[in-house]
């Protein structure tokens, strides 16, 4: 089989995606990989000294739906690389996207089995609706992810259903008997018992998070559109040109997050120390909150693309980079290393290490997962599921191993 011959690859794109994997990974494993309410007093083994509410502050300000949103900003950016490089081809990709997007909900049903926060099914069902913004001008895209991150799915879920369940009439609160039966079976119950209940009632569970008040598809959606804005500017592959535009969004983020932590807070100082979300302000606390997580992201994403300027700095992110080429393979790996050491069906640790132990255990993983993945990026030109995910996208077989000259 001839060596597959490719445009060279935006290092900085893939070293954004190892470090956007290696957040993700963080908040997973001190988590303990519930992906759902706790039951009260189920953590409570976790904060064991000052270190581990330091660390839980450190997640909740830096990483918790920032690296996701990352995540999720780079599939968008992925989608119009890959529509672009069709298009300077002379081909339509749009139905091969399509097959591509099917593939992607089948590895992530599979993956959801192990953990139901699964991303994977959620990008896939929304990456359906990126096709349609794909020729659409520049501006209407940045206006469409506008408004959704000032909440206009959330605002009409909430006329609707006035804070209920959208797809289910359980009350999944930390003392309810869904949440409580949940987490006794990640602690006690097989791994044929996981998948059992991750199987279509996780799906469920997840399917309210993301399309409910909480809003997190919308939110997500939002990240994909500014993902393809970025790539129609061609904002990667000249990314050191444009240091006045790193500048003025590192500004404009820094007054959103002042703008958005003031509404946030007038809004939950209102509602008191156990607010219902059965009222207006609660949703424009929670419009607040995403706002401030937003802008979090973006002062992330350019001190990022600051930082990556310097070469010595440069020199030392570039270790992300084999990391982020197997993004998928290492997601879908961490999740079945993270749940066998907190599910029942493996060590049993869920609930009795402290945040510390964990987000200790969470750098081990992202460095012993870095340090493979440099490895197999000498020998093979992809990763494992990366390398499938292609070959069947195309219908295929891809070279896998390189040869000994390369």
């Amino acid at each position: 089989m001839a060596e597959p011959q490719k445009k060279p690859r935006i290092e900085i794109i893939d070293a954004l995606r190892g470090f956007s994997l290696a957040g993700i990974v963080i908040v997973h494993m001190v988590e303990n990989y519930i992906a759902a309410p706790v039951p009260e007093g189920a953590m409570d083994a976790a904060h064991q000294g000052t270190a581990d509410y330091v660390i839980d502050g450190f997640i909740l300000l830096f990483l918790r739906g920032k690296f996701f949103a990352l995540f999720s900003f780079l599939f968008g950016l992925s989608f119009f690389i890959q529509m672009k490089n069709a298009d300077l081809k002379g081909q339509n990709y749009q139905f091969r996207f399509l097959w591509r997007l099917t593939l992607l909900l089948i590895i992530g049903y599979l993956h959801s089995l192990f953990y139901r926060g699964d991303i994977l099914t959620i990008y896939a069902l929304l990456g359906i609706f990126l096709v349609p913004f794909y020729r659409l001008k520049k501006q209407w895209i940045v206006v469409s992810s506008i408004v959704l991150f000032l909440g206009l799915g959330r605002y009409l879920v909430f006329l609707f259903t006035q804070g209920d369940s959208l797809f289910t009439a359980g009350n999944y609160g930390p003392d309810s008997p869904e949440i409580i039966q949940y987490f006794n079976v990640l602690s006690e119950g097989s791994i044929w018992e996981v998948f059992k209940t991750n199987a279509w009632e996780g799906h469920i569970m997840k399917m309210d998070f993301q399309l409910g008040i909480f809003s997190r598809g919308y939110l997500t959606f939002g990240f994909f559109l500014l993902g393809l804005y970025t790539g129609k500017i061609d904002f990667f592959r000249n990314y050191l040109e444009k240091r006045q535009l790193v500048k003025d969004l590192l500004w404009g983020s820094v007054i959103l997050l002042c703008i958005a932590v003031v509404i946030t807070a007038g809004s939950f100082m209102q509602l008191g120390p156990e607010p219902e979300f059965n009222n207006w302000i609660a949703m424009l606390g929670l419009t607040g909150f995403d706002l401030v997580n937003v802008a979090l992201t973006f002062i992330i994403l350019c001190l990022f693309v600051m930082i990556y300027r310097s070469e010595k700095w440069k020199r030392r992110l570039d270790s992300f980079t084999p990391y982020g080429r197997t993004a998928l393979t290492n997601y879908v790996l961490q999740s079945i290393v993270g749940t066998f050491v907190f599910y029942g069906w493996g060590l049993g640790y869920i609930g009795k290490l402290s945040n510390t132990v964990s987000f200790a255990l969470a750098i081990l993983l992202i460095i012993a997962q870095i340090l493979i993945s440099k490895w197999w990026m000498k020998r093979f030109y992809y990763g494992p599921f990366e390398w499938l995910w292609r070959s069947l996208t195309f219908i295929t077989i891809y070279p896998f191993r390189r040869s000994k000259s390369n």
